[in-house]
C-alpha cells in the first residue's frame, strides 16, 4: 500500500484524514508525516481521523496513531478519531491503548460537530 490511499483534506479549520482499510507500516508512517506537515502549514484547530474503513488494528498502527494524536496536541490542535469499528475497539482495549486527550466519535459528522461545537465540559480548543 502507498500513501496514495491516504486522503488528507482541509475543511475550514480542521484536517480530515481518511485511512485505507488495511494500512501497512509505510502508510501509517506516511500518515503521521503528512498530518504533522499539514498541522504546520495550515495551523488547524483540529484533526478528524476517519478510521471507519480500518478492519484490523496492529500494535504499530495503534502506537503511531496515539503518538500522532499527542503530537497534534503539542502543536495546538485537538484530535477526534471517527468511525472506530467494534473489532478495532476490542483490539485497542486488548493492546492497552489509552487515548488521553483524544476524543472519539461514531461518525465524521459527529467528529466535526465536536470540534466546531464543543460541549462545555469537554476540553476541545
Amino acid at each position: 500500500m502507498t500513501n496514495q490511499n491516504i486522503s488528507l483534506v482541509k475543511v475550514r479549520n480542521t484536517l480530515l484524514v481518511t485511512m485505507p482499510a488495511d494500512p501497512d507500516d509505510v502508510t501509517v508512517t506516511t500518515l503521521q508525516e503528512e498530518v504533522l506537515g499539514a498541522m504546520e502549514e495550515y495551523r488547524p484547530k483540529g484533526l478528524v481521523l476517519d478510521i471507519s474503513a480500518v478492519e484490523t488494528l496492529d500494535s504499530f498502527f495503534a502506537r503511531t496513531i496515539t503518538e500522532t494524536s499527542r503530537m497534534v496536541t503539542m502543536m495546538g490542535g485537538q484530535t477526534v478519531i471517527a468511525g472506530m469499528r467494534p473489532s478495532v475497539a476490542i483490539t485497542a482495549t486488548q493492546l492497552g491503548l489509552t487515548m488521553v486527550g483524544t476524543f472519539t466519535a461514531l461518525t465524521v459528522d459527529r467528529a466535526l460537530d465536536l470540534l466546531t461545537h464543543p460541549h462545555p465540559r469537554r476540553r476541545i480548543r
